[in-house]
């Protein structure tokens, strides 16, 4: 029987979020920050370069994560690579390490609380997952989300 290739699950941006996420960046990047956004720079794993991105720094239980909501995207493979990067709101750059949730059930707890705070915006990226989804939906749902814990080095 052949295997079944499976691509890991990616929705990529319509012209008006990249221009909303172009906007939101551009803010982040001078000094304005919507409900928490931050801009986050990691190095591009094939050009080297900083690649930036705006993002929602989520605190769980006073620990720092990252979510991706559109699932396994190019900051993503950067990160998996690079191990950290920075997040920019004006001139206050942090410089953080990255380490990536591999255990579903402790990412399950996280991207609730994710949803639950970030999910007005989100949602769509989750395929019908919400805060208030069953606890086997959001684990089903996990692997196509990665979760980085991340710390600022001070």
């Amino acid at each position: 029987m052949p295997q079944q290739s499976h691509s890991p699950y990616y929705r990529q941006g319509n012209a008006f979020t990249v221009r909303m996420n172009s906007a939101i960046g551009w803010l982040a990047r001078h000094g304005f920050s919507l409900l928490g956004t931050a801009e986050m720079s990691v190095r591009g794993r094939k050009s080297g370069q900083m690649q930036r991105i705006p993002v929602n720094p989520h605190t769980y239980e006073g620990v720092q994560y990252l979510v991706s909501a559109r699932g396994h995207s190019q900051w993503v493979r950067n990160m998996r690579v690079a191990g950290g990067g920075e997040l920019r709101v004006g001139r206050k750059v942090r410089t953080f390490t990255a380490q990536e949730i591999a255990d579903d059930e402790q990412k399950m707890l996280i991207v609730r609380a994710y949803l639950d705070r970030w999910g007005w915006e989100v949602n769509q990226y989750f395929q019908g997952i919400t805060a208030k989804s069953t606890d086997a939906a959001l684990l089903a749902a996990c692997p196509d989300h990665p979760v980085f814990r991340i710390s600022i080095e001070r």
